[in-house]
């Protein structure tokens, strides 16, 4: 067989792979045997496949569709067991919805259909493995599918934006009982004024909001006992009707004392519900009994680093309630995951223009 032809995985194969991999510990940082395990399983059907520079799984084919997902889960352990329920299983453990499931869904589609895959590294925390991927491929996939849960009937076509940065500021130490404020109120002062810059209207959606998060501080006297000092980890998330630069400006324009230094900058992403995956996905879906859903999601993923750098069509899909995200009860239905192998099997053979 050669890299591109079909191969046949059956369901059983899928849910083996997909239930070891869960049992497999991979937060961010610890793909390595996850990963191996994707590569057994591509060359046990006779796929090329490597592992590159950063720790991606590739397995490069027919390039009408690229299909990923991130190998990597949040930490914490969830004892994985198949629970029997009525007509249905039920995967515990964690990552089998954020996106062990999705990601083995897209594996499985991949072999079935001769189409292109890579499990990528690292989406958790400064999605490293997808970055790697944009600069390393000297041309862009035909079309992408983006491995997140958005349930077997979701087509997830939006993600907010999101910048990073963090605040500094020294002020000179003194008795707490002057009015002048320290570094530590600067911080907050600075913060106060770019949420209430940013603050929504009552009815305004999340998905098209600037929404504001402190997600560390550390402050108090220095070492010397000289100073105040202060360091504060800020995250805005960037809806679609903005870009990243000017909510990075407004934000500084509210900054009167210290510093901001911004790493990660993320640009939002709205993909047409017309482009020919989103119709191929309406299509599958209604070919397996359920109804599609449209849905934008205000967190971020790795398709907003493909849609910054690929010009071509791509959506976001797979099985899995997304409200169990690095929940301590996260779960899976093994029967959705079924559904979610078969509807990626249409969709990769329609896009390569095959009969579906």
């Amino acid at each position: 067989m050669s890299a591109t032809m079909e191969g046949e995985v059956s369901l059983e194969d899928a849910r083996e792979l997909l239930v070891d991999l869960v049992s497999i510990p991979s937060p961010s940082g610890e793909e390595r045997e996850a990963a191996q395990r994707l590569v057994d399983f591509f060359e046990a059907h006779d796929r090329k496949v490597w592992i590159d520079a950063v720790g991606n799984v590739r397995a490069p084919a027919d390039d009408s569709v690229l299909l990923t997902s991130h190998v990597d889960t949040v930490p914490g352990e969830i004892p994985v067991e198949v629970e029997e329920t009525g007509d249905d299983e039920i995967l515990w453990g964690r990552g089998s919805v954020d996106a062990t499931g999705p990601l083995v869904a897209m594996a499985a589609a991949a072999v079935r259909t001769g189409v292109s895959f890579v499990g990528v590294v690292g989406e958790e925390i400064d999605s490293r493995g997808s970055r790697y991927l944009v600069d390393d491929r000297d041309t862009a996939p035909a079309a992408v599918v983006n491995g997140e849960p958005s349930g077997a009937d979701g087509i997830t076509l939006g993600y907010r934006g999101l910048i990073a940065g963090t605040y500094v500021a020294t002020s000179e130490s003194g008795h707490t009982s002057r009015p002048d404020p320290n570094a530590i109120q600067h911080a907050v002062s600075w913060w106060s004024a770019v949420e209430d810059h940013f603050e929504a209207g009552e009815y305004e959606p999340v998905f098209e909001q600037v929404t504001t998060k402190p997600v560390d501080i550390e402050g108090g006297i220095s070492e010397d006992g000289l100073s105040v000092e202060t360091t504060m980890a800020v995250q805005l998330r960037v809806p679609p009707t903005l870009d990243v630069e000017t909510v990075r400006e407004a934000a500084e324009a509210e900054l009167e004392v210290g510093t901001v230094t911004w790493k990660d900058k993320v640009p939002p992403v709205m993909m047409s519900p017309r482009t020919e995956v989103a119709r191929a996905f309406r299509v599958a879906i209604r070919a397996v009994g359920d109804d599609p859903r449209l849905v934008r999601k205000t967190g971020t993923s790795d398709m907003n680093i493909y849609a910054g750098a690929w010009d071509c069509p791509m959506v976001t899909y797979g099985p899995g309630n997304s409200e169990l995200d690095h929940a301590p009860d996260e779960r899976l239905s093994l029967a959705e995951f079924d559904r979610s192998v078969e509807i990626l099997e249409r969709v990769a053979k329609t896009l390569r223009g095959d009969d579906a």
